[in-house]
């Protein structure tokens, strides 16, 4: 039995830690897209830089997931962060001596940080279960969501008030230091057991293959997975030309993209104190559906907008839309996928998920120019609302009916050691 003072310092640790990790990543995220579209002035090397820091990941994930099972969580975490703080330093060094370099630059920087956040992820995944037991854990998934739109805040203000005293290329030693800090506030944390022998390259691709047989065999995950390939794959195509389309379709200032984000992590600042209560007064598969809702509609919005300010009210609504489904998505996933393999199976989950956002870029590469950025956002938002219609309703029949087995199997198991 933890002590209860511990246990809230050890929640305190583990969202800053989670916190300061993601104000990094916001950090980079306003300053990367910047210094690439500055330098060519093209929407399509936008979304080729984009496909190409999402894409390592996609590999990196299903052994993410093994790494994570045989660490633990915290312990990952940590060391992961100072890998990224290193990689951020040796870019920003090759910026900083060779600018004819930078772009190319950015992008190796951006697959090697891809390639470092899938243990992010996935070790995250692994400590919520380590913290948090029963009706703790959806609200232990939606302090992890909630740091996110947080850092959404602190991230671009902090990156907006950087760029005018130290410049935007400088942002990335702040991106630095904020991971190092990050991997220290989590050490302290309790540690999951580790396997110091993981085994043969026989036993690693029979452990993949398991993550992989355990998620095609689990309907609602399955079902889960292609929801959220289909909410990426719009949002995704959005968030590559945001730089764009704020600077130079809408003519706003570099102030103004940053705006964008502060907005929705102020807003997250609100929905961290609302959704505890939300979650006593309505069925976390309720806050999923509206946020289905809100996202859809303000996506739609996006493509419609007329001017910024519009613009930006439908960017912040399809963020926060995005939170409360994420609420939903989290929370049902942990339930029927068992916690000794949930980094096993959430490595191709992530995957899956993950391979919208390339997809996207790619998108973009190709049709940005012809179609025009919000015109493909909003086909890929029609195309998302109609595929939710039909399932949606399924995913949520299908969680019902997976955790009801698992609470009726678990019933007969007292039953029969009684």
């Amino acid at each position: 039995m933890v002590h209860p003072a511990r246990e809230r310092a050890q929640f305190v640790l583990f969202a800053t830690g989670v916190l300061l990790g993601l104000v990094a990543e916001q950090v980079v995220m306003f300053s990367v897209p910047l210094l690439i579209f500055q330098d060519t002035e093209n929407i399509s090397v936008l979304g080729i830089s984009f496909a190409l820091e999402w894409l390592p990941g996609l590999l990196a994930f299903p052994f993410a997931g093994l790494i994570a099972d045989r660490d633990g969580g915290p312990r990952l975490f940590s060391r992961v962060n100072a890998g990224r703080a290193t990689v951020l330093v040796l870019v920003l060094t090759v910026c900083a001596t060779l600018p004819s370099a930078t772009v190319p630059a950015l992008m190796a920087g951006a697959v090697f940080m891809s390639l470092l956040m899938a243990p992010i992820r996935l070790s995250v995944e692994k400590a919520v279960l380590l913290l948090a037991k029963g009706e703790k854990v959806a609200r232990t998934q939606s302090l992890v969501q909630n740091m996110e739109l947080l850092a959404m805040a602190v991230g671009p203000a902090l990156a907006v008030l950087g760029s005018a005293y130290i410049g935007k290329l400088w942002l990335l030693c702040v991106a630095a230091a904020l991971c190092a800090v990050a991997a220290l506030c989590w050490l302290p944390l309790p540690r999951g057991a580790r396997q110091l022998n993981p085994g043969s390259v026989a036993k690693t691709v029979g452990e993949l293959r398991l993550g992989w047989s355990l998620l095609i065999h689990n309907r609602p995950v399955v079902l889960l997975v292609s929801i959220n390939f289909s909410i990426n794959l719009a949002f995704a195509t959005a968030l590559s030309v945001n730089a764009a389309v704020v600077t130079d379709i809408f003519k706003a200032p570099e102030s103004s993209f940053a705006l964008l984000n502060t907005l929705v992590g102020v807003t997250g600042l609100l929905n961290l104190m609302l959704v505890p209560t939300l979650l006593k007064r309505f069925e976390v598969k309720a806050l999923g559906v509206f946020g289905f809702v809100l996202l859809s509609t303000s996506l739609l919005g996006l493509a419609s907008a007329p001017s910024f300010v519009l613009y930006t009210v439908a960017y912040v609504a399809a963020l926060m839309g995005v939170a409360y489904f994420n609420v939903y998505n989290r929370t049902q996933r942990v339930k029927v996928i068992p916690s000794s393999h949930l980094g096993k199976v959430m490595g191709p989950f992530y995957l899956l998920n993950t391979l919208s956002y390339p997809i996207g870029g790619l998108l973009i590469a190709f049709l940005g120019n012809s179609l025009g950025p919000q015109l493909l956002v909003g086909i890929l938002a029609v195309l998302l609302a109609l595929y939710g219609l039909v399932v949606l309703p399924l995913t949520i029949r299908g969680f019902n009916s997976a955790i009801a087995a698992l609470e009726q199997e678990r019933l007969l198991a007292d039953v029969q050691a009684g």
